[in-house]
């Protein structure tokens, strides 16, 4: 049975998703020249692994906004549509103030009242059977205005500025996901040197463990790519390696090595201090980790353990002995002992895990 050929590893192809080719079947023509004249969106693009051209991702924001406009205006529309409208539905509820005099007017004029009208139908202009004490609520001017801000001003621009960040957001995530993994890569490209693998070699096995390494592993794969299908120097592939890199750390390691590279110096002997200066910064950011982990088990020993218990006590003797200055209802007591000190510790629960997904590898 014959070997099958390593051809190193294999690179995942550039396909649009049916959204991002609708949006650029519309407005792909308008960002065309534009976009692709706009160094710094490709290289955001590029640093942030978003594998589309950038009349692509101008066209999918843009689309993105419209519909999101387009939403907040629906919105809009239901709370302001006259009849059955949100404000409308409101505006014909009688008021609380007007109930019982249009009870004691029913009840003391029944000859008057006109049972063929439907009580509380504000647009017929005969309310309550006749009641001339019939009001309805009023929804306040402020409050329209504020719906209209809202779902008119502030959604849209909020959506505009969301989507037109995501690059920004790609590139911020795609860097700290860099820099937990670029330790561990940096001790093997050192452990890799120090067998006296060539620069090639090294990037090329450090791309095919993208499941071990991460991030760096497309950054290897990425100039293993130029090297070897585009036919690049070693020095010239590290170099656009550094214009995609997406960190400090990794725009650092790679912008060493072209150095290295250039002076003729030991690769193997700048690999292992990278690796011992990277692992260094690595311990310090899980030492802050673990005492923000330690500060947060303090508190949680005062906050959801200590103090509820001093509470619990405060409130069930507070009730006993409450007087005209200090009511507290038995519903209260619940609501506290069954709400809110449960949410405590549902709010320390969320918080550590939201820290422990930082530091997941």
């Amino acid at each position: 049975m014959a070997k099958k050929k390593d051809t190193g590893p294999q690179f995942e192809g550039m396909v649009l998703t049916e959204w991002q080719r609708f949006s650029n079947a519309i407005f792909g023509g308008i960002f065309r020249k534009n976009a692709r004249e706009d160094k710094a969106l490709m290289k955001v693009l590029a640093q942030a692994d978003i594998r589309v051209m950038p009349e692509v991702y101008k066209s999918t924001n843009l689309m993105s906004t419209i519909v999101a406009t387009l939403f907040c205006v629906g919105l809009l529309a239901l709370v302001f549509l006259p009849g059955a409208g949100g404000i409308a539905l409101y505006e014909n509820q009688q008021t609380a103030e007007s109930v019982d005099p249009c009870i004691i007017w029913a009840f003391e004029n029944k000859d008057a009242v006109d049972y063929e009208v439907d009580w509380g139908d504000s647009a017929s202009g005969i309310q309550y059977g006749g009641c001339p004490f019939y009001q309805t609520k009023v929804m306040p001017t402020f409050v329209k205005a504020l719906f209209v801000i809202m779902f008119a001003v502030l959604l849209p621009l909020g959506a505009f500025k969301y989507f037109s960040n995501t690059a920004e957001r790609e590139k911020k995530a795609r860097g700290e996901r860099l820099e937990k993994f670029l330790p561990y890569a940096a001790s093997y490209t050192a452990a890799m040197a120090a067998a006296n693998a060539t620069p090639t070699r090294i990037f090329k096995s450090l791309a095919a463990n993208e499941d071990i390494y991460g991030e760096i592993a497309y950054d290897s794969a990425m100039i293993y790519r130029d090297i070897s299908l585009l036919g690049m120097d070693l020095i010239t592939a590290i170099k656009h390696a550094v214009d995609r890199a997406a960190s400090p750390w990794a725009t650092e390691f790679f912008q060493g090595m072209v150095g290295t590279l250039s002076s003729g110096g030991n690769l193997k002997l700048y690999f292992l201090n990278r690796a011992e200066h990277y692992m260094r910064e690595n311990r310090i950011r899980l030492t802050e980790f673990l005492e923000t982990l330690g500060l947060m088990a303090e508190s949680y020993v005062v906050v959801a353990v200590a103090m509820p218990l001093f509470l619990i006590v405060m409130l069930v003797i507070m009730f006993w002995v409450s007087g005209a200055g200090s009511q507290i209802s038995e519903g209260m007591v619940y609501g506290i002992v069954m709400g809110v000190l449960p949410m405590i510790h549902i709010a320390y629960s969320g918080l550590v895990w939201l820290m422990s997904e930082e530091q997941k590898m």
